[in-house]
């Protein structure tokens, strides 16, 4: 079973470099802007994980009356998913729903 710490901070994307703010609401885990993730997590907000590669979004699925958002690590290749928060860039959203 996962066990969830809750760390909302912000950030600067190691993608883009747009200064992410908290969500206020949940932990924020990737860019809203470019929707990037880091692989920082072995349970989440842990910061346990050594890797430390950037999760690159490949993906959507819905869940439940939100999206998921599939990441594969540029570093490790794990495949990671996160649940779009509401502030999250829609053009990229749809952008990852047609990828093939």
């Amino acid at each position: 079973m996962k066990v969830f710490n809750m760390i909302d901070e912000n950030f600067i994307c190691e993608n883009c470099g747009m200064n992410v703010k908290k969500a206020m609401y949940t932990a924020r885990d990737h860019c809203p802007y470019c929707l990037y993730s880091k692989h920082l997590d072995i349970n989440p907000g842990d910061r346990l994980n050594t890797c430390r590669g950037l999760m690159i979004p490949i993906g959507i699925e819905k869940f439940k009356d939100k999206y998921k958002i599939i990441y594969k690590c540029s570093k490790c290749g794990e495949i990671h998913k996160n649940i779009t928060l509401n502030d999250d860039n829609m053009d990229e959203i749809i952008r990852l729903s047609v990828i093939d």
